[in-house]
């Protein structure tokens, strides 16, 4: 039993880590000019640019490490396109296993990681900084029961 409440509680761990690491410069260091990071093109200057360029960075982990489920994070941008403060789980489908919802916290951060600091506009920079952003990430298959919903085509 102390088992499997370690594996959640690792998680949460590894979480903070990668964001703390994210986030902090180097201890006596000056936090030298970082270019942005994120998707190439345009800087972002609409809600949906800004879903556009997080789906891009997100890679779920393959089918090999984990079976597909759903996760949303919430989040909130700075001016600069860094994330204030810590991300936040607040979904995960609930069929998944501890190890799946491991693999997909990861993946999560990673992608987060891959795409700030995302550049915005001065205008989108002045309108996003500080609102909290709940994104979905899904990755599953359609299930046969939805299917089975389905009316049935009269031919």
């Amino acid at each position: 039993m102390a088992a499997r409440r370690s594996i959640p509680l690792s998680a949460a761990l590894l979480l903070m880590a990668l964001a703390s690491a994210a986030s902090a410069p180097a201890q006596g260091q000056s936090q030298p000019q970082q270019q942005p990071r994120g998707p190439g093109g345009a800087p972002a200057n609409t809600i949906q640019d800004v879903f556009d360029k997080l789906f891009h960075c997100w890679k779920p982990p393959p089918l090999s490490a984990a079976t597909p489920m759903d996760i949303t994070v919430r989040f909130s941008f700075n001016r600069g396109g860094e994330i204030l403060g810590k991300p936040r789980i607040t979904y995960e489908s609930a069929t998944a296993t501890d190890n799946d919802r491991l693999a997909y916290r990861i993946a999560v951060m990673e992608a987060l990681q891959r795409c700030t600091p995302m550049p915005f506009t001065e205008t989108m920079a002045g309108a996003i900084a500080g609102h909290p952003f709940a994104v979905q990430f899904r990755n599953h298959l359609e299930s046969q029961e939805k299917k089975a919903w389905l009316p049935p085509k009269i031919l």
